[in-house]
């Protein structure tokens, strides 16, 4: 699920950019800088790199629909829900340091014009996501420094942004029992 969200980010960021600056290629990667020995990821120089910085249980976010009684209800543990902190780096130098300068300054304003990603504009969304929400988030300069310190200390050009609403649902029942009633009262005389 959560591959399926920063997927279909990154698809939709990367339509944008190939219309508006004509080019074919896709200009944004879903990767890690990094490769587990610390070299320069493949495929990330001269792009925009989305990557996963955390994830956090949205507490409040998902609230289930009331159901119908019915006679037995089905119990099934409670779907879990994820904000997931995303970073959008330039991967340029050099020449080509203004390039993702632009190349990032358009990401901010494609999220700025479309921060909700539902089924109704993109009909693509996977059918196990509701919907997706691009909200951009602040970072102080002890919180930047801990994350880029976290990816090895190099800094590049970056925007935070957290991305609500991922929902994780297995859907393993465990049993049934019976469904609670409202009790049935009456009022007058019985004869």
């Amino acid at each position: 699920m959560i591959d399926a969200a920063l997927a279909h980010i990154a698809q939709q960021l990367n339509q944008s950019l190939r219309r508006a600056y004509l080019v074919t290629e896709d200009l944004v990667v879903v990767s890690s800088l990094h490769e587990c020995d610390g070299a320069l990821a493949t495929g990330t120089a001269n792009r925009l790199a989305l990557f996963l910085v955390n994830l956090q249980r949205d507490t409040v976010g998902g609230v289930s629909p009331r159901a119908a009684p019915q006679a037995r209800q089905v119990m099934q543990p409670a779907p879990v829900h994820l904000n997931l902190m995303l970073m959008i780096a330039a991967n340029f130098g050099g020449s080509t340091y203004q390039e993702g300068l632009k190349l990032l300054s358009s990401a901010l304003a494609f999220f700025q014009s479309r921060p909700l990603f539902d089924h109704h504009n993109t009909p693509d969304l996977d059918r196990r996501i509701d919907r997706l929400v691009m909200d951009l988030e602040n970072l102080d300069y002890a919180q930047l420094s801990q994350v880029w310190g976290l990816f090895g200390g190099r800094y590049l050009p970056s925007v935070a942004y957290r991305l609500r609403l991922i929902t994780i649902d297995a859907g393993h029942s465990q049993g049934t029992r019976p469904a609670v009633q409202e009790p049935q009262v009456g009022l007058g005389s019985a004869t």
